[in-house]
């Protein structure tokens, strides 16, 4: 039996956080896991610290809040110091590095990486929490990416399909990237 997966996805209100958590936790499920999954968001709409945890587990789930986190995605500098003293040595830290310009500082593996640059690029800003997400996914390696996809399919409006699709493929290639520049040095 694997021990217990802590997750906490954190920056600002209206960044897609509590969509990117909810979509993994499904993907989750989806592969036979037991998740509990929490969120804390400041009353204002945007702007607000926003937080979502996620607790996955092979039996039941005790305690649905993060206590001690194996990966950590940060998408806004207002929520950078809000996991102090949980995070795990070794745990993965993915923060982005034009809204994080102060990463939080210990003993993981950080990665600062462009997400909102790149869902720029992708052409909205909006998707940096599924390019963030991909990312996620592709370095921790928490569930496959097959399911991962059908989750978003399943939980993102018609509309917003393909580019979170895209965006999604962006964070997983970010990460694959990040790999090949690190196995050169």
């Amino acid at each position: 039996m694997r021990e217990d997966v802590e997750i906490r996805f954190c920056g600002s209100g209206g960044q897609g956080l509590l969509l990117s958590a909810h979509i993994l936790a499904h993907a989750l499920i989806l592969e036979g896991r037991k998740v509990a999954q929490s969120q804390s968001y400041e009353p204002t709409s945007r702007g607000g610290v926003s937080r979502s945890d996620i607790i996955v587990s092979d039996g039941m789930v005790d305690y649905p809040l993060a206590t001690a986190l194996d990966h950590l995605l940060i998408l806004d500098q207002i929520a950078a110091d809000t996991s102090d003293g949980v995070i795990k040595p070794g745990a993965t830290v993915l923060v982005d590095a034009t809204r994080v310009p102060t990463p939080p500082e210990g003993e993981f593996s950080l990665y600062v990486l462009p997400f909102s640059e790149t869902a720029k690029a992708v052409g909205n800003q909006r998707v940096a929490n599924m390019i963030a997400l991909g990312a996620l996914a592709g370095l921790s390696d928490i569930c496959s990416r097959e399911t991962l996809e059908a989750a978003v399919r399943t939980d993102t409006p018609a509309k917003f399909l393909e580019l979170n699709i895209e965006a999604l493929d962006r964070g997983y290639r970010m990460v694959a990237a990040e790999a090949d520049t690190q196995a050169a040095v």
